[in-house]
């Protein structure tokens, strides 16, 4: 009866899902972080997170909003601090601004403010629990930045489950992103569509060990 007992309780804590835990976002600049964390912020507060731009490194503070608290069909919830961060690059320059129209004062600014987020980013993954490395599903998942991401996490033990985003549009593959990084679960979305968001959510409940 005691092992009965005791085997209850270790498949019990086994099920049960990690709460109140850091969930971080990180992958490289424009891949949909923030438009992920204002879609999920939509979903289950109302209100969004953070301002999205075409120009890369438009958030270049972390973000965090907390308590946000999802369900699912089976009645069970995962509560949760969100936590955006900024866009990681091994090089950011200020022309590469001044040609999306900025002039040169406000590019040299914001390269400097995009220089700090890269570096709190790579600090916050000391604080963060769970990861979703958000990648373009159109664009080269074999990059610099990515393996540098996807090292560190491995480095550090953190669960990671990779966003494979912009599903929407034609040159996507969410074959291509599993092919690079097969040691970690894949799940393809349009965060700006909401496309496939019910199936993401389940697998944030998974990875987070519900």
């Amino acid at each position: 009866m005691i092992k009965k007992i005791k085997g209850f309780f270790t498949s019990m804590f086994k099920r049960a899902p990690r709460q109140n835990f850091k969930l971080g976002l990180y992958g490289p600049p424009n891949s949909g972080k923030t438009t992920l964390a204002n879609k999920i912020c939509l979903d289950w507060l109302g209100q969004e997170m953070g301002s999205v731009s075409p120009v890369a490194h438009e958030t270049r503070e972390i973000q965090v909003k907390e308590k946000i608290t999802i369900k699912n069909k089976d009645g069970r919830e995962l509560l949760f601090n969100l936590v955006d961060t900024p866009g990681i690059a091994t090089k950011i320059d200020y022309e590469d601004f001044m040609k999306s129209g900025m002039g040169a004062t406000k590019a040299k600014k914001r390269a400097k403010e995009a220089t700090k987020g890269v570096i709190d980013s790579i600090k916050w993954l000391d604080e963060v629990h769970t990861v979703l490395v958000v990648l373009d599903a159109t664009e080269d998942p074999y990059s610099q930045v990515n393996v540098t991401i996807i090292g560190n996490l491995a480095a550090r033990n953190i669960p990671v489950m990779v966003v494979a985003n912009k599903t929407d549009l034609k040159k996507s593959s969410i074959k291509r992103v599993q092919a690079a990084f097969p040691q970690y679960p894949v799940i393809g979305i349009s965060a700006k569509y909401g496309k496939n968001m019910e199936e993401f959510y389940n697998k944030l409940f998974e990875l987070a060990g519900a």
